[in-house]
C-alpha cells in the first residue's frame, strides 16, 4: 500500500502520511456507507487497504469534527459530509479532497475493476458528485 499511497500523495500535492490517513479515512467511510458486497470486493482487491481501513476506521464517521461534525452526528451521522469534515481537520482544503476521492477511485478501479467501483460509488448517496 506504501507505493499506492505514495502515488496518490504526489498526484495530490500531500506528504504521505496525510495521504495515508486521508485514504484510509476515504476507505473506511466507504466500507460503513458502500453496499457491503462490491466494498468488500475492492477493499480486498487493493494491496494493503484492508490494513489502512482497520488503522483509520474510526476517524470520519461523524463523532467530532467540530462544530459541522457534532452537528451532523445530532442530525443522524452525516454521510459525505462529515467525512468531508474528517478531511478538513486533518489539514486537506476541498481540491485536495476532491483531487484524493479521483485518484483513490482510480486506484480502485485498477485493481478492483470498475464495474466493481461503480457499484460501490453509485451505493453512497452524495459520492458521485466527488469522483
Amino acid at each position: 500500500m506504501n507505493e499506492i499511497v505514495d502515488q496518490i500523495a504526489a498526484r495530490v500535492g500531500i506528504t504521505p502520511e496525510v495521504a495515508e490517513k486521508a485514504v484510509g479515512m476515504m476507505l473506511g467511510f466507504l466500507q460503513r456507507e458502500a453496499a457491503d458486497g462490491p466494498v468488500a470486493k475492492m477493499i480486498e482487491a487493493i494491496p494493503g487497504a484492508s490494513d489502512l481501513v482497520a488503522k483509520y476506521n474510526g476517524e470520519g464517521n461523524g463523532n467530532g469534527g467540530g462544530i459541522l461534525g457534532s452537528i451532523m452526528g445530532a442530525l443522524g451521522g452525516g454521510g459525505i459530509m462529515a467525512l468531508g469534515q474528517q478531511l478538513m481537520s486533518a489539514g486537506l482544503g476541498m481540491g485536495e479532497i476532491t483531487t484524493l476521492a479521483k485518484e483513490t477511485i482510480a486506484v480502485a478501479e485498477q485493481h478492483a475493476g470498475k464495474e466493481v467501483v461503480d457499484e460501490v460509488v453509485d451505493s453512497v448517496p452524495g459520492l458521485s458528485q466527488f469522483v
